[in-house]
């Protein structure tokens, strides 16, 4: 007599438990959220791959610590493991505790995904070298990434899931003015800060412009009434220090505090 085939036991054979802080509670389940997450498994999994089975991009994490001791994201999951994961400290070098990447970030370059246009406009307007296509594939902006170490910006938090991705941030908020605050804090960027010194349209670098070299491209008004212009030396496009520079430096603050490059 045949007996009824049991369940395979080891699917689930042992047992972990995470707490992960902060903001890294944003990507888990409401009923996961700043508590002890219960994480069943069979074998000894990475512990990157536990961590992101639970929702988290490795992005998003600089700090691992299991039974009190900080891992690396090759670190593979015990039976009865407690393990704490905290988020990026882009402000704080902590690499030699944490070491989950070859180096810390020290290069503020970024990839904008195609739901961030206006957001990425901002960040140029700031001084920051920041990629931005509307043709951009998921494919391409990671190449982009791993081949010029740039951090990824999306809304599309799947996105940091691709191995290739050591540095990126999921932007919380939809509106792009509470973006750019949001990604100044994150990555501590307000010292930082260069206003005025990329172009808006292509990021290339502006620098000053005789009056003279540009005064066939100006309108009559701007002529008559401006002398100190700016010139995009990627694409061509003037600048000068209109009445939107002043709508800038109010939107912005104290971090709109210096001039265009002269």
């Amino acid at each position: 007599m045949k007996h009824p085939r049991r369940k395979d036991r080891r699917t689930f054979e042992h047992a972990a438990e995470f707490r992960f802080y902060e903001e890294l509670n944003d990507f888990l389940k409401p009923e996961q959220r700043k508590q002890t997450v219960a994480y069943r498994f069979h074998g000894h999994p990475g512990i990157k791959d536990s961590i992101e089975a639970l929702g988290v991009p490795h992005t998003e994490v600089d700090l691992i610590v299991v039974n009190g001791e900080p891992v690396g994201f090759g670190h593979h999951l015990q039976d009865g493991d407690r393990v704490a994961v905290y988020p990026v400290f882009e402000g704080i070098d902590i690499s030699p505790v944490a070491r989950l990447r070859e180096r810390p970030l020290r290069k503020i370059a970024f990839v904008v995904d195609v739901n961030l246009g206006r957001l990425a406009r901002m960040l140029r307007l700031l001084g920051f070298d920041t990629l931005f296509s509307n043709t951009y594939g998921d494919g391409e902006i990671v190449a982009i990434s791993e081949a010029e170490g740039r951090i990824v910006l999306t809304r599309d938090r799947r996105l940091l899931h691709a191995k290739a991705v050591t540095h990126g941030y999921w932007v919380r908020s939809v509106w792009p003015r509470r973006q750019v605050d949001e990604v100044v804090r994150r990555f501590d960027l307000a010292g930082l800060v260069r206003p005025f010194s990329r172009c808006a349209d292509c990021n290339g670098r502006i620098e000053p412009a005789a009056k003279e070299q540009v005064e066939a491209q100006l309108e009559p008004k701007t002529k008559k009434y401006y002398d100190v212009f700016y010139r995009c030396t990627s694409c061509g496009k003037i600048y000068w220090e209109g009445s939107h520079v002043g709508k800038l430096r109010e939107r912005f603050g104290g971090m709109l505090g210096k001039p265009a490059p002269g």
